[in-house]
């Protein structure tokens, strides 16, 4: 719809990246990050510094170096059990997608080096077939795909600051299908269509510092962007097209704040992170229509702005990478993430809760230039009853956790 050369480079990655993270961020982009459960800030190292961190890209070695990675996923289907009838109970369906990123980072030309990124920064995947849930959220589908050309300068031996460009590319899908009390014993049949895309732009900062040989503090920060998603519209009552026009809505790709600290024991290296996600920004879920929807009932469930208010979240990272030999590198980590969903504004859309992480994973060099590495994360949703203000929602989710793997290959030039 916008930039058509963006758009057709971008269908590869999209065509899978479609995920379940706390929110719809993912932090996890590459095998090392993965195995670290996203503890990668301070410790970044390689192609992929060129994403995680890029001011570590000062501390690489004086070559041209690449990452390709490739990302499976399994979801897990979600069960709501009602707290009043157990007409109402519903299971989302299972997700399996491939997700493949790209990494680079350059030489050093006279302390400047550049780096550049393909990635899926966040993404959603909600499909319902259950009678009851599928009437707000048969399908709610968000993909989103990141170009970040960057930039980092060495300010001196143990000081680099760097920061890129974001070039975001995203598109969504809406689907609901079910049946609205309209009178006492009377329903009508309601359902809508929609797909959008957009290509929006924002920026990322970083900066490091070694006090000394064995320890690097690391911040970074990208930005806010959000992505308005526009495209067309259907929208039926009792099986009548009803609407069939232009429509947007607008959700953020939220700011992330990172901290972290890395220190190497000899053949170990520990790093503790700590992020904040500034999902505050999602105040309200607004469909907009180019034309008037002639239908009271349509406009109550499809057009009238949804609230959200959304918190702003921590996490909490714990990464231990360990050279076990000089061709075999160890990691393993562990998180605590938030969830931004207040009771009140808990959809199907996105029924959220806290998580804990667990991951593992191995780095194996097949030469002085290249490696294969490994990694596999366990997320683990906690159990979640909830009321919400619209009575749409009075029970429990269970059930939800996602097995990501991924493999990467590792070159330098």
């Amino acid at each position: 719809m916008k930039n058509q050369i963006l758009k057709t480079a971008a269908m590869t990655v999209l065509s899978s990246s479609v995920l379940f993270a706390s929110g719809w961020r993912i932090p996890e982009q590459s095998s090392h990050s993965v195995a670290l459960a996203g503890a990668y800030v301070a410790n970044s190292n390689g192609a992929d510094a060129s994403y995680f961190n890029p001011a570590n890209m000062v501390f690489n070695d004086d070559k041209l170096q690449a990452e390709l990675s490739a990302m499976y996923i399994h979801l897990s289907s979600i069960e709501y059990t009602d707290a009043i009838t157990v007409a109402k109970n519903s299971s989302s369906k299972k997700e399996n997608k491939l997700i493949p990123t790209m990494f680079l980072s350059s030489k050093d030309y006279d302390g400047i080096r550049y780096g550049f990124s393909i990635t899926a920064p966040g993404g959603l995947s909600k499909r319902w077939d259950s009678p009851y849930a599928k009437t707000f959220a048969q399908e709610f589908t968000l993909r989103i795909v990141e170009f970040n050309p960057t930039i980092a300068y060495k300010v001196s031996d143990n000081f680099s600051v760097a920061g890129g460009l974001r070039a975001i590319y995203s598109d969504g899908v809406v689907k609901s299908d079910g049946t609205v009390p309209i009178a006492p014993s009377t329903y009508a049949q309601i359902k809508r269509e929609m797909e959008g895309d957009t290509i929006e732009f924002g920026y990322n900062l970083a900066l490091s510092y070694k006090p000394d040989n064995k320890s690097n503090l690391a911040l970074t920060y990208r930005s806010n962007i959000d992505l308005k998603e526009e495209g067309d519209a259907k929208l039926y009552y009792n099986g009548a097209l009803s609407y069939n026009g232009g429509t947007s809505v607008s959700v953020p790709l939220p700011a992330v704040a990172s901290l972290a600290y890395s220190y190497d024991f000899e053949k170990t290296t520990l790093e503790l992170e700590y992020d904040r996600t500034y999902w505050s920004k999602y105040k309200e879920l607004d469909f907009e229509y180019d034309n008037a929807i002639p239908n009271p009932i349509l406009i109550s469930v499809f057009d009238n702005p949804k609230s959200k208010n959304w918190k702003d979240t921590d996490a909490f990272r714990i990464g231990i990478t360990h050279k076990y030999n000089d061709k075999l590198t160890l990691m393993a980590g562990f998180a605590i993430d938030e969830n931004p969903t207040p009771d009140a504004t808990i959809g199907f859309e996105l029924p959220d809760s806290d998580a804990k992480l667990y991951s593992f994973g191995f780095d194996y060099k097949l030469d002085n230039d290249s490696s294969i590495g490994f990694g596999y994360l366990y997320d683990k949703k906690e159990s979640r009853s909830a009321v919400d203000d619209s009575g749409a929602i009075n029970g429990t989710f269970d059930g939800a956790s996602a097995h990501l793997v991924s493999v990467g290959y590792r070159t330098a030039f």
